[in-house]
């Protein structure tokens, strides 16, 4: 019986195999690149963000392995996005002092960084359990869509309709995602 290919490409990563690894920045890496270097990154941004999600990816694995129910690439390609969102805002909050600054550690940044990748999961998980209207409400919400684009998108009668639409699906997610056991370990720390 043959691995499915998502379980080989994380076996490889575990087994430091060359060729597959190879292989998997030929196929991702361009993609990473191009969405960090069109939000304010740098080629060597995008060259540490893809290192840090491939051994995120591998530690987690190693540590309690897991299906990836989307594609391999689709999946790190999304952990990448979500590494460079969070270093853009950490980014943003940081001050220059002249005195001693505290480094954080590398290991705990990781450590949140694999908790919000295991967030985002349960998250996209069950916004595929709710409705399929639900669903397309919220995924035009999400991309912050008008509320007028979204009653010509899905025929709505009015803008008011799309609101109350939104806060019901809305309150359907959040308890789709509270009644699921991972919930409470995965909550803010």
């Amino acid at each position: 019986m043959r691995m499915p290919e998502n379980t080989v490409y994380l076996k490889a990563l575990l087994d430091n195999d060359s060729k597959v690894i190879t292989e998997i920045y030929a196929t991702v890496f361009p993609k990473v690149k191009k969405f960090v270097l069109q939000n304010k990154g740098q080629q060597v941004d995008a060259e540490d963000i893809f290192q840090k999600a491939l051994m995120q990816i591998a530690v987690r694995y190693r540590r309690e392995p897991f299906e990836i129910k989307s594609s391999f690439e689709a999946y790190v390609f999304t952990a990448c996005k979500n590494l460079w969102r969070r270093e853009l805002n950490k980014s943003k909050t940081r001050v220059t002092e002249d005195g001693v600054m505290e480094l954080k550690s590398e290991e705990g940044d990781m450590a949140l960084a694999t908790l919000e990748q295991e967030r985002w999961e349960l998250f996209t998980e069950k916004l595929e359990m709710i409705s399929e209207n639900c669903k397309k409400v919220l995924q035009l919400f999400f991309a912050k869509i008008s509320y007028s684009e979204i009653v010509k998108k899905l025929g709505y009668s009015s803008e008011t309709v799309v609101r109350q639409r939104v806060f019901k699906c809305k309150a359907k997610l959040i308890e789709t995602v509270k009644n699921d056991n991972r919930y409470n370990s995965l909550k803010e720390l």
